[in-house]
């Protein structure tokens, strides 16, 4: 039922935004949480070329793991996801964000995890994504397509900061990690589930 819901609003979004899709690469960038997870959703994703896990929307420079997860920088834990607009579009990646990659209504946390650094958000990178972000929000919560209000920061896209090269396609290498099996490979079983005709096998990009 919500995937239905929120398939709708997208297309109703697609229809209010640019048809004109450059040949070019593009970029998005959502923070759900904990990257890893996060990061591995969008790898299997048709269209998407990479997926970066870093740190985005704090004010320190050049950030690391530890100063991040203290909650004292600012940023978010956060993914870079480059993809190609002829094969799947940004309206399509934020329904997967809303529906599998992350839980949009907790307030500053996802799961186990608590604290800004772990706060849903969508960083844009032109006027664009920013109105399909808030349009996509905006009639989500006028469907009320979840049983609690959306949390998500919609916010400009400012220095997207790159992980630490270990935490670099972290699921595939830690499967059997308690963490992992239990928060984030269910995700990658949704996403198969869900949405069919956007899965690919991988096992990272």
């Amino acid at each position: 039922m919500i995937r239905s819901l929120i398939t709708a609003v997208v297309l109703a979004t697609v229809s209010l935004t640019s048809t004109a899709r450059a040949a070019t690469l593009q970029t998005a960038v959502f923070a759900g949480g904990c990257f890893w997870g996060v990061e591995a959703v969008f790898e299997h994703v048709k269209g998407v070329k990479s997926v970066v896990s870093g740190y985005v929307g704090g004010t320190v420079v050049n950030p690391d793991y530890e100063t991040v997860t203290s909650g004292r920088t600012g940023h978010a834990e956060a993914v870079k996801v480059t993809f190609d607009p002829a094969v799947v579009s940004y309206e399509t990646l934020l329904a997967v964000f809303f529906t599998v990659a992350h839980n949009p209504t907790e307030l500053n946390r996802q799961g186990p995890d608590v604290g800004t650094q772990y706060r849903s958000a969508i960083f844009f990178a032109n006027a664009e994504q920013q109105k399909s972000a808030t349009t996509v929000i905006a009639q989500l919560t006028q469907a009320k397509v979840f049983p609690r209000p959306i949390v998500t920061q919609v916010a400009s896209l400012s220095k997207f900061y790159d992980a630490e090269k270990y935490h670099q396609n972290y699921l595939y290498s830690h499967t059997d990690q308690p963490y992992i099996v239990y928060n984030d490979l269910p995700k990658i079983d949704a996403l198969k589930k869900q949405y069919p005709a956007l899965w690919e096998k991988t096992q990272g990009k």
